[in-house]
């Protein structure tokens, strides 16, 4: 199952949770009932963190650094997750959406 290309329209909107450790200032797209379900993190480059299987490709390859590990424990996926705390220096390559091996990221200019 691939991330929903709708979920700014679909899902509700809050902030990054305090279970989270991350210094980043990014909307997250509900619901979200730690740990099992962590909800989609960030808007112009979103990762489905309940898809995401820590593999890292996106982090590995991205050419501006948007992505940070962030650890989220007890998550039946992966206990660590590629967060997008940089979206804002996202250069729309599509690079992450590219090699992304569960279709867990979506970025504004790749949504159908």
């Amino acid at each position: 199952m691939a991330i929903d290309p709708n979920f700014d329209e679909s899902r509700e909107r809050t902030s990054v949770s305090d279970w989270l450790d991350v210094d980043a200032d990014y909307d997250v797209w509900g619901p979200v009932d730690a740990p099992e379900r962590l909800g989609i993190h960030g808007t112009h480059v979103a990762v489905d963190f309940d898809i995401c299987d820590g593999s890292g490709p996106c982090l590995e390859n991205c050419p501006v650094d948007v992505f940070e590990w962030v650890d989220t424990p007890g998550h039946p996926t992966s206990e660590v997750k590629a967060a997008p705390v940089d979206e804002a220096q996202c250069i729309d390559c599509m690079l992450c959406v590219d090699v992304c091996p569960v279709d867990a990221i979506d970025v504004d200019g790749s949504r159908a």
